[in-house]
């Protein structure tokens, strides 16, 4: 078993990066390689700016290349509870924005050519209990009624046609929603900034930023410095450093574990998975699965509130197996061949946010929905720097500090412990 991405294990490293020193005075400076900051770099690049693309480690590094690799449309919240909160227009606002990612990574995708096995499955968003079927039904109807029709329910009864167990009660199909191999995307996004003229940096942390006299920015890294007329933090919080700590009373990180098998029959592989779609179930502490291009099994989830590192990744791949089993008892003695982790960055309502603060522009806080929205936030982006505030979906909202929060999750536990028991008595 590896304690490595499948993702990224599977897709070829990017080798499109800057040879020369890092110097000079560039148009704008993204910190950060993941979708947000490639598809950033890649709209101002098509628009005519000098960029230069700082990342601290490798391209898609981070949550980019090391998620579920699902581009899902729809809100993780109810959308009911949604509308209430903000607004029948204003939740309608948000939820085409999620449509509109998805649309974009399929419009980059055939610009680019960018070959990494895109396809509009759909999402299957399962009961986990029978009274969350009739949660799922009311927020359907409502959805169909007021912004999504290409939205169905699936009984119990009708559940075989979809996935090949007897674990759920029934679910909810949102017919937008896709597969893409994540790794190949994201690092084909980054190979496309580099042909349109971007200089990309990896293994080059930011590790200061401050004003340049007559304006502009200083973005110091380990290897050198420019200046930049604008900024962009496209970077999750465990890469922001020093120099933006304040984004660390706004931001969760929250461990996000995955195991891939070994590859199926094709034909074992359809009874489990027949229509190939994303799968997500419920819970608070979230399962979900899908199928991958070579024919195996992706199984995913929040098996324990903890860091990413090999010890705790060990530990959770044990979580998610057994979970894969009582989902799947055909898998049970299926060999596990990737077990990984990554760090997903909750906001409070789990809800993005980007705007400016300070002279610097930002867009981060996908909180686990991040294939379509970074990689429509990174574009948006483009055309906020450029002076269209207007185009931000994000605009309006506040980001105020998270109270007891000073950088460190230290409530992460008993906030683990609050949810099984919701999961269990729930």
């Amino acid at each position: 078993m590896k304690l490595a991405s499948y993702w990224l294990d599977t897709s070829t490293p990017f080798a499109g990066g800057a040879t020369g020193p890092v110097e000079g005075t560039y148009d704008v400076a993204v910190i950060g390689g993941g979708l947000t900051g490639s598809s950033a770099a890649l709209a101002l690049a098509r628009k005519g700016a000098r960029v230069v693309l700082f990342e601290a480690d490798i391209i898609g590094s981070a949550a980019s290349g090391r998620n579920g690799g699902m581009c899902n449309n729809g809100f993780a919240q109810d959308y009911g509870a949604m509308s209430e909160r903000l607004g029948r227009e204003a939740a309608n606002t948000l939820y085409r924005a999620f449509d509109a990612g998805v649309d974009m990574v399929e419009k980059l995708i055939a610009e680019e050519r960018i070959d990494c096995n895109f396809a509009r499955v759909g999402k299957l968003k399962l009961a986990a209990k029978p009274e969350h079927y009739d949660k799922l039904a009311r927020a359907q109807e409502l959805l169909a009624a007021n912004v999504d029709p290409d939205t169905e329910m699936v009984s119990r009864a009708g559940l075989a046609a979809e996935v090949g167990t007897d674990r759920y009660h029934g679910g909810l199909i949102y017919r937008k929603s896709a597969t893409i191999h994540i790794g190949r995307f994201v690092r084909g996004l980054a190979e496309a900034a580099a042909r349109h003229g971007v200089d990309i940096h990896e293994h080059t942390p930011m590790t200061g930023l401050k004003p340049a006299p007559g304006g502009g920015h200083v973005v110091e890294t380990s290897k050198g410095s420019v200046r930049a007329a604008q900024v962009l933090l496209a970077s999750g919080i465990s890469h922001v450093g020093r120099p933006l700590s304040w984004v660390r009373r706004r931001i969760v990180p929250v461990g996000a574990f995955i195991i891939v098998t070994e590859p199926l029959p094709r034909d074992l592989l359809s009874r489990l998975m027949p229509r190939r779609r994303n799968c997500v179930d419920t819970k608070n502490l979230v399962n979900y699965f899908r199928t991958t291009p070579d024919n195996r099994l992706l199984f995913g989830g929040r098996a324990r509130f903890a860091v990413s590192n090999p010890a705790s990744d060990t530990k959770s791949g044990a979580i998610l197996n057994a979970a894969l089993n009582d989902v799947f008892p055909e898998l049970r003695d299926t060999r596990i061949d990737y077990c990984w982790g990554g760090m997903v960055d909750m906001t409070r309502d789990r809800l993005p946010r980007a705007g400016e603060r300070n002279g610097i522009y930002y867009s981060m806080g996908y909180s686990g929905h991040g294939t379509q929205m970074s990689t429509l936030m990174g574009t948006i982006m483009a055309d906020v720097m450029g002076g269209h505030a207007e185009k931000n979906p994000w605009k309006d909202f506040r980001w105020p500090a998270i109270p007891g929060h000073f950088g460190k999750p230290w409530f992460l536990p008993v906030l683990g412990a609050y949810y099984r028991m919701k999961d269990r008595f729930q």
